[in-house]
């Protein structure tokens, strides 16, 4: 990647900057406080992704560093107000946004990037969007494998496990964290910040932040990033070296009757549970599949590391194989290859909130779906009635991720090779029941076998909690008896349970998945 000299020094001072140990300043620790009735009020109560929910609390807090959000914290608390914590407002459901909400902790305004040389990893604050992630850490020529959404801001998505396109060749940016900077509580109400590395103090509480999911033990301020197989003497050696350049194009399915229906999604699922293990060169392939209402308009979207040997012969055997026997066949449109950086820039989805009304169900799978459960998709799917925004889709998963233990990280699907989510999308506050219904009945049919719900087994393991369903917690929709926390975190929940207790004792960060949920 070219850089100006004037990039070059302006990163270098960044850089330089985070290697400071960030201690309280004298008069420097007033966290900008939003009120009702403040002209910024309800634009900011307005930044979550889910216009199903909205909250109206009593404050917002817009803190400035590490120790803005330690007094923004123990403030909330000393008041008696609850707590809930805002990075980029990409949440699925109502863990910030719902009427028990009186103080949101917004750390969007956290957003410094560089390498910390007393830690020797890379530190980077919680409000900081994977778009500016990517951009900065190339300044070194590194990069983690985190998700496609430019604007998702990292502290949910990291402390959820984290995922995306690269994700295939280099796990999971759990897989890559080294340290967490959180703002806990002790039980006299008073707010600490507290450095937790994999290798130095507070180990359990650096756990628990592998996948333990946000909003369960405190504020994160800053992530500290090497990958393990790095001593951090070196910036440019400390995570994985970007990829050179990509290709990308876009698969377009005209329609599909229900024979070319399940074919597709068989030859689809077929292809990735075969080049699913640690170490298959299809490593390099992303490709989702999006199966959008009335079928036409579904589409594979692909991204292939084009630095692999014969990486262009991989993309033509995968087209070959994924659309044998379907018909119509696929409109596809031209395959680009460009660097890494335009790739994110122009292929990775753009920030901004579309203003959605959502709801979400998700699963890991371990084996392809039977071909009564693909039909039972294609009945959901060819409803008109959800022509729009709503989209079911197969993300490929396995390779690298699979190469970890379960119990290695916080996240236990280790062993999957798709990840299926329903998401269904509208505008109109009066169509929630509709699509509430829809997305909630479709996921309840597909997996009637394991009582509504992917209960994990040989053919499931669970779901993803950065795509969380506080269905799995009602057994009016999850009727398997399997309790809502071993579909996220299986085994792991025990440990994940005595770190919350001993780092959150009075339980004030709390969200309808709360780790101290009790089970139904």
């Amino acid at each position: 990647m070219l850089l100006s000299r004037r990039r070059f020094l302006a990163a270098s001072t960044m850089g330089a900057a985070a290697t400071t140990l960030r201690l309280p300043v004298a008069g420097a620790a007033e966290p900008a406080v939003i009120g009702i009735g403040d002209p910024q009020y309800d634009t900011l109560t307005q930044r979550g992704y889910n216009r199903r929910f909205t909250a109206r609390p009593q404050r917002i807090y817009l803190p400035a560093n590490a120790e803005e959000v330690r007094t923004a914290v123990e403030r909330s608390v000393s008041d008696g107000l609850r707590i809930a914590v805002r990075a980029g407002g990409h949440g699925f459901d109502n863990f910030v946004d719902n009427d028990r909400t009186q103080s949101i902790i917004d750390i969007g305004r956290l957003g410094t990037v560089g390498w910390d040389d007393t830690q020797r990893a890379f530190s980077i604050d919680a409000g900081t969007d994977l778009g500016t992630v990517y951009e900065r850490l190339l300044t070194w020529g590194v990069t983690i494998p985190a998700g496609i959404c430019k604007g998702v801001g990292i502290g949910g998505h990291a402390s959820g496990g984290g995922y995306g396109p690269l994700s295939r060749q280099l796990g999971l940016v759990a897989d890559h964290l080294h340290g967490v900077e959180v703002v806990t509580v002790d039980k006299g109400g008073a707010a600490s910040t507290v450095l937790a590395t994999a290798d130095g103090p507070n180990a359990d509480l650096f756990w628990a932040h592998t996948g333990g999911g946000g909003g369960n033990f405190g504020v994160v301020t800053r992530f500290l990033l090497r990958s393990k197989d790095s001593d951090g003497t070196d910036p440019a050696r400390a995570l994985p070296k970007a990829p050179g350049s990509m290709f990308n194009t876009r698969l377009v399915l005209p329609f599909a009757d229900e024979t070319s229906f399940l074919r597709l999604v068989s030859n689809f699922l077929g292809f990735f549970e075969k080049h699913s293990a640690p170490g298959d060169p299809f490593n390099a392939l992303y490709a989702p599949l999006l199966l959008r209402p009335g079928i036409t308009g579904s589409e594979v979207q692909v991204l292939l590391n084009a630095d692999v040997p014969d990486a262009r012969s991989m993309f033509d055997e995968f087209v070959a194989a994924v659309w044998e026997g379907v018909t119509p066949a696929p409109i596809q449109l031209p395959l680009e290859q460009a660097s890494y950086a335009d790739t994110v820039a122009r292929v990775y989805y753009a920030k901004g909130m579309p203003g959605f009304r959502v709801k979400v169900k998700s699963a890991y799978m371990r084996k392809a779906y039977s071909t009564d459960q693909l039909r039972i998709l294609y009945r959901y799917l060819t409803d008109i009635r959800f022509v729009g925004e709503s989209q079911v889709e197969f993300l490929p998963f396995g390779g690298a991720t699979n190469a970890v233990a379960a119990d290695a990280t916080a996240v236990p699907a280790r062993d999957s090779f798709m990840k299926m989510l329903i998401h269904a999308a509208w505008r109109l506050p009066w169509d929630d029941d509709r699509y509430v219904a829809w997305a909630r009945e479709m996921y309840r049919d597909v997996y009637a076998e394991t009582g509504g719900a992917p209960v994990p087994d040989e053919s499931n393991g669970g779901s993803y909690i950065n795509y969380p369903d506080p269905d799995l917690a009602d057994a009016q929709w999850n009727t398997s008896g399997v309790p809502w926390h071993t579909f996220y975190y299986g085994a792991n929940h025990a440990r994940l349970l005595a770190a919350k207790t001993q780092w959150d004792p009075d339980t004030l960060f709390q969200h309808s998945l709360s780790l101290d949920r009790p089970d139904w």
